[in-house]
């Protein structure tokens, strides 16, 4: 009781629930309670919730829209910090764009295209958040995040607040700095170029077709599984090795795209981890290439 009177204090009590079903919160649609669910307002509230977690010794993860996770069916002993909910402000100028890390990347696209910025329609469609797509320098037909990035706003475990500049990130294929640090993006400058917004819309539109034919959207999943083995393509190898449609429980290997796993039938996280471990196995097994998945796994299975 005095941790949710603490938390209750720093947050307001409507940001702090407790039992959490996670299933709310992500795109696989699947999870467990979290023994705290937390929705800090501001910078500094999340600081301050993240001091005291750490000095209670209270396991902690934060989530922006939940679309690259997947909890267990058993939960998360621990705190999980939701940045979607209020720390998601957009402001744009000139060519450059100022979003927290909570922003929407379909919202800072369509932000741009209001404004006539060209550059960022690869986003358009992904549907993670800022701090996440900062992080593993999220990316999609040919575009990614280190290619529009100026510098980020990031908090040390330590709470103290520094900028880094895009240079310093050393973003790489789904990598950067902080997936090995453990520092939390807060916040990022994007510089676009000027364009029109005719084309701009046109491109988001031919992407949004391109999507909608070749992946399962009407699914629950996480996006793309797997990332990519180097000199190969994960869904190519996964096909090749007869795994399309194959089923384990509720979750399959999406018969539109093998890249993708889903949630076709009420799937447990159990049976989207097994499956996810099976295709794996066998792949290697075929030809010799472990795929690794994109997806994070977090809590109890």
């Amino acid at each position: 009781m005095e941790m949710y009177k603490e938390l209750c204090r720093i947050l307001d009590k409507e940001n702090v629930q407790v039992e959490e079903p996670m299933h709310r919160h992500t795109t696989f649609r699947v999870g467990g309670p979290a023994d705290y669910f937390l929705t800090p307002a501001c910078e500094e509230q999340l600081r301050e919730t993240i001091l005291l977690l750490q000095r209670e010794k209270v396991p902690f993860y934060l989530i922006g829209n939940g679309s690259n996770l997947l909890v267990g069916d058993r939960g998360y002993r621990g705190a999980i910090i939701q940045i979607c909910k209020n720390m998601n402000r957009i402001r744009t100028e000139g060519t450059h764009i100022y979003a927290q890390a909570g922003a929407l990347l379909s919202k800072i696209a369509a932000e741009a295209l209001t404004q006539g910025l060209r550059g960022f329609e690869f986003a358009s469609g992904i549907p993670g958040a800022l701090g996440g797509a900062v992080m593993m320098n999220a990316g999609a037909y040919g575009g990614e995040m280190k290619q529009v990035l100026v510098k980020a706003n990031v908090m040390k475990e330590s709470g103290e607040i520094y900028e880094i500049p895009v240079e310093q990130m050393e973003l790489g294929y789904r990598s950067s700095v902080f997936s090995r640090n453990g520092e939390i993006v807060l916040g990022a400058e994007i510089h676009l170029e000027k364009g029109e917004k005719e084309q701009i819309q046109s491109r988001m539109e031919e992407l949004k077709k391109q999507r909608t034919k070749k992946q399962p959207l009407e699914y629950p999943s996480a996006g793309s599984t797997f990332k990519r083995p180097e000199g190969y393509f994960a869904g190519k190898l996964i096909q090749d090795a007869g795994l399309q449609g194959f089923q384990v429980g509720g979750a399959q290997v999406s018969e539109k795209h093998c890249g993708f796993v889903i949630n076709k039938e009420q799937a447990t996280a159990r049976e989207i981890l097994s499956l996810i471990e099976q295709v794996a196995d066998k792949v290697e097994g075929e030809f010799g290439v472990r795929l690794e998945p994109e997806v994070k796994r977090i809590g109890e299975f």
